[in-house]
């Protein structure tokens, strides 16, 4: 079964352009695209891709709040970021508002196919650049971490035991201890004391 795409992006080049490359792509079905966030919105009350590549810089609202924006009333479309910006701090806010990767606008067609499919599998996707940046700020700046690690950090500093957090999430306790594994390699911390410690020095929690 074909994945259905939505574009959201003020420049009709862009879009062209990612349109062009994808159009011949036999899994792929290309469903459209908007140029503002208001469009955007407009088209997701009538119809759902499976995955949106998303600008974070819309005219009219930041590609960043729109993440948000959609991940709260339609969480089950996944979210691609799409930027000229290979930054810690916009790959961080797009993470944490929801998105499942983060690719720049000179990426590949093999590194765009390869996002959707992974972001589809389940997995996180970073483009080559965008995952050196991080990989480069590892030691000086927050920690990329997803809406759901993000989840799962907040639960275990209130508290919570892995089954109490399953439950509430919905997930299995399999799934959080991956999660709570998870956030522990990304923050470089041995324990659960020292990983709300780190998260509460960058206001995480």
């Amino acid at each position: 079964m074909a994945i259905k795409i939505f574009i959201a992006d003020d420049h009709y080049m862009v879009v062209e352009g990612i349109r062009s490359m994808l159009l011949h792509e036999k899994n792929i079905e290309w469903m459209g695209h908007a140029m503002t966030a208001a469009s955007c919105m407009a088209f997701l009350n009538h119809y759902q891709p499976d995955v949106i590549l998303l600008d974070i810089n819309m005219p009219d609202k930041s590609g960043i709040d729109l993440c948000k924006e959609i991940k709260d009333k339609y969480p089950e479309i996944l979210i691609v970021g799409l930027s000229s910006f290979n930054q810690q701090s916009f790959i961080q806010k797009m993470m944490l508002n929801g998105a499942s990767g983060y690719v720049l606008k000179n990426a590949t067609k093999e590194e765009i196919v390869d996002a959707i499919v992974t972001v589809v599998r389940g997995d996180i996707y970073l483009s080559h650049e965008a995952a050196a940046v991080v990989r480069e700020n590892k030691d000086s700046q927050i920690p990329v971490i997803t809406r759901r690690e993000k989840e799962v950090l907040q639960l275990i500093a209130a508290g919570l035991t892995n089954k109490e957090i399953a439950e509430k999430l919905f997930i299995s306790a399999t799934t959080v201890d991956t999660h709570r594994n998870s956030l522990l390699s990304k923050f470089d911390v041995k324990n659960t004391a020292n990983l709300i410690r780190m998260a509460a020095q960058f206001d995480i929690i």
